[in-house]
């Protein structure tokens, strides 16, 4: 073959190759957004359904602070401080039912009536640590189950157990 037969062939295969390489990089980025807009929908889609179920209890005149009572649960830590967070610390706040601290990642950014620490912080020992990030439920209570001997319950569990 000539040089310029070359050129040309070695052009197309390279504007091939790089065309392929495109197309597989969009296909992943597109793959990869796709991946976030689902893990969004489903966080959106627990917190729905878990303040559903909230709005349950309290039309059927019960409160969570039954779950703790029921299970002598005196003290208690709150991790994350969010929407559930906060109304779970509305919820116990006079009850009876100790919030002792809350454990947040933004500990610093969140101002509350108690200590507010972030995981890798001391816990302190009390009878439950209740996770109110639902949709990272696993990942927490394993990263926890690490520092604490006591339990660690999923919001989610305590509203389905009223």
């Amino acid at each position: 073959m000539s040089k310029g037969v070359n050129k040309v062939l070695s052009t197309l295969a390279g504007a091939a190759a790089g065309a392929a390489a495109g197309g597989i990089a969009a296909r992943s980025v597109s793959s990869k957004k796709i991946k976030e807009l689902l893990d969004g929908h489903a966080k959106v889609h627990e917190l729905y359904m878990a303040f559903d179920q909230w709005l349950r209890i309290r039309q059927e005149g019960k409160t969570l602070v039954e779950y703790f009572e029921r299970n002598e649960y005196k003290t208690v830590a709150i991790y994350g401080m969010k929407e559930l967070g906060e109304r779970l610390f509305d919820e116990l706040e006079g009850s009876g039912i100790e919030v002792r601290y809350i454990i947040d990642k933004n500990a610093d950014a969140i101002y509350a009536d108690v200590d507010v620490i972030t995981p890798e912080d001391d816990l302190e020992p009390v009878d439950v640590i209740v996770v109110t990030a639902l949709y990272y439920f696993d990942e927490i209570e394993e990263m926890l189950s690490d520092k604490v001997d006591y339990p660690i319950v999923s919001l989610e569990d305590i509203l389905y157990e009223v």
